[in-house]
């Protein structure tokens, strides 16, 4: 007599309720906005890490004579953060530009700094309704708060990280996207 059957109907008839019991803690499925908030909490830690690593000695240093160095990359981020954040939230923009302003690590840091706690109140205050909310871009051009968020903020920051990557790489600092 084969009894595989029965000890298979058995085990599974008494594994079945854990299984619907893990089935039932499993995480919701990500919203456009928490997967918007997620990429702006990484690129936020590379780029404050990346800041605070590296030296101040190398944010006067450029990898070609015809492009920002590493503090004017740093200040240019701020600037660009405290802009389009503004233009989300509805409040002032941005009255000095660090990049062309600020030279010194702890200054660069601090503004930097600043431009995340303008953006974390923004992307703190998301709701699912600001995906269709519009607002008008710098160049005048119309576009919703999200689509903002994710070209003007993630897109642009993780393109400027990239930049602020090789220039630690030039000059022997592991970034902090691939340390462990």
């Amino acid at each position: 007599m084969n009894r595989f059957p029965m000890m298979f109907a058995v085990c599974a008839s008494m594994a079945a309720p854990a299984l619907f019991a893990q089935a039932k803690q499993a995480p919701p499925p990500q919203n456009e906005i928490a997967m918007l908030k997620g990429s702006y909490t990484a690129i936020k830690n590379n780029l404050m890490k990346a800041a605070e690593r590296m030296p101040e000695e190398n944010y006067g240093f450029k990898a070609s004579p015809d492009i920002r160095t590493f503090g004017q990359l740093v200040g240019h981020v701020a600037d660009a953060q405290k802009l389009f954040c503004s233009r989300v939230s509805g409040g002032p923009g941005p009255t000095e530009q660090a990049e062309k302003t600020k030279t010194a690590k702890a200054d660069l840091v601090a503004v930097l700094k600043e431009s995340f706690d303008q953006c974390d109140a923004v992307f703190n205050g998301l709701a699912d309704d600001d995906l269709t909310k519009m607002i008008t871009a710098p160049n005048g051009a119309q576009t919703s708060k999200t689509g903002t968020l994710w070209r003007f903020i993630i897109g642009h920051s993780n393109e400027e990280y990239g930049y602020l990557a090789v220039y630690m790489r030039i000059k022997g600092i592991v970034p902090p996207s691939t340390q462990p």
